[in-house]
């Protein structure tokens, strides 16, 4: 199975739509996708593919009781699934998921057994047969260090970080290199960097310097896409719906960007030795798993 997590210390640099339009890509060559979003925020990955209705009943399951051990109810209904990708959906919860796992840690320690906080999302999907039922997991936590974080990188152990090609996307990824070295050391595991995602080239000088700098392998460099993005998130869509089905004409540095994210795609699944059954023409528009094309009749 390939497994990463999305993560970069600067917020607004594309991270939740690389991971929501990735996870679209590997889809659409016929892969088995789970994406588990733990980024507390109201702009986050359940939101940007709209399934986070139920983000603020208390009275649901979610992925929190499920990793402090009192669910209520199987995994499975935790997930819904839209363009072809099965999401666990994100939850008000999240937000109080360090202080729970500190309580229950607290109150397994008084009781003499061990309660490994960072390590009870990987218990969760291993419960759950996640790796024998899934081609690909992708978890997408929020920009900062914390329970959510270490909880992704121990269930994946590698990390796709999109970067600004920008000093402040430099320092950033610097940042980086530090925590990947720390948590290396606190989790006691090799943690990989298996590609880097430049966004909003645009092709001036500073930014190639930085990209030349860049430490990490970066399969593609995607221009400056503010403009498809914020209708993604306007539209609750992956960018291949959004150009397909929002688009009154299509336009080719959009396409050329779907291409992009097929290539990413198809390069983070040979890194892992999976092969896709049928990956599409990069950058097609054209509905290539029965979840999507049963959405569309739907919506017809």
């Amino acid at each position: 199975m390939l497994s990463y997590t999305t993560y970069s210390e600067a917020g607004g640099v594309g991270k939740t739509t690389t991971a929501a339009n990735l996870a679209v890509a590997h889809a659409r060559a016929g892969l088995k996708i789970l994406v588990v979003p733990l980024d507390p925020q109201d702009g986050n990955l359940s939101r940007l593919m709209g399934v986070d209705d139920n983000r603020a009943d208390s009275e649901v399951d979610n992925l929190v009781l499920h990793m402090i051990q009192e669910p209520d109810g199987p995994f499975e209904d935790l997930i819904r699934t839209v363009e072809g990708v099965d999401i666990v959906t994100e939850h008000n919860r999240l937000a109080a998921l360090g202080s729970l796992l500190r309580q229950k840690r607290d109150m397994q320690e008084d009781l003499g057994r061990s309660f490994g906080m960072f390590s009870q999302l990987l218990r969760v999907l291993r419960d759950a047969n996640v790796p024998e039922q899934y081609d690909v997991l992708i978890v997408d936590p929020p920009a900062t260090e914390g329970p959510h974080l270490y909880n992704a990188i121990l269930a994946t152990g590698s990390l796709v970080i999109p970067v600004e090609p920008s000093a402040k996307g430099q320092a950033s990824v610097e940042g980086l290199e530090s925590v990947v070295r720390g948590l290396e050391d606190q989790l006691d595991m090799e943690i990989g960097v298996i590609a880097a995602v430049p966004q909003r080239f645009k092709n001036t000088r500073d930014q190639r310097e930085m990209l030349d700098a860049l430490a990490y392998d970066a399969p593609v460099v995607i221009g400056d896409r503010t403009s498809l993005m914020e209708g993604c998130w306007k539209a609750q869509c992956s960018a291949f719906r959004y150009v397909r089905e929002f688009r009154d004409r299509k336009r080719d540095y959009e396409i050329e960007t779907l291409a992009q994210f097929d290539e990413l795609a198809r390069h983070l699944e040979r890194q892992a030795g999976v092969k896709a059954p049928h990956p599409p023409e990069p950058g097609s528009l054209e509905i290539d798993t029965a979840a999507e094309a049963a959405e569309a009749e739907v919506s017809r």
